[in-house]
């Protein structure tokens, strides 16, 4: 299976991609096939046609499964990864992937986020997201616990996705 996990924080090496490392570890049991930390793509985002973008988008697109994960600013995903998602084809660009949305915020004030603002724009870039978005605060997003209530109730139906598309 090939999973890749995505990071739009504006931060490089961010607290954001370490998360969306373990759940892709947690879901899969290994450790992530590739990562786009979108920040490290720089201006080019803001363009067309850059090859290591293309190369980015490609790499998402020809995965299994992927992570994409953001950190909640101003009560929902960055404006760093909408670049990046920008970047994909209309409604076939994410076709064939299942896409687990995960947000990470200071509080639960926040926690519908995943759900009401990340996960639509990927199901209209065709991707499947069969299950929940998952929201993790800031401050507990290391704690292996902090995972567990959502890995307990949606890991066989992501894989089960994943591997069928």
């Amino acid at each position: 299976m090939i999973v890749t996990v995505v990071a739009g924080n504006p931060k490089p090496q961010s607290r954001t991609l370490e998360a969306a490392h373990h759940v892709a570890e947690s879901l899969t049991g290994q450790a992530a096939t590739s990562e786009v930390d979108v920040v490290t793509l720089g201006p080019s985002l803001l363009g067309w046609g850059d090859d290591t973008v293309k190369a980015a988008v490609e790499t998402v697109a020809g995965s299994d499964l992927v992570i994409v994960a953001s950190p909640t600013y101003k009560a929902t995903y960055t404006g760093v990864l909408k670049c990046f998602l920008d970047q994909f084809a209309g409604a076939t660009g994410l076709a064939g992937v299942t896409v687990v949305p995960l947000m990470l915020g200071a509080g639960p004030a926040h926690a519908l986020a995943p759900e009401v603002h990340l996960k639509p724009v990927l199901v209209e870039l065709g991707a499947t997201c069969p299950t929940q978005g998952l929201y993790l605060n800031e401050k507990a997003y290391a704690e292996p616990d902090a995972y567990a209530g959502w890995l307990g109730q949606w890991k066989d139906i992501v894989l089960a996705s994943a591997s069928a598309t």
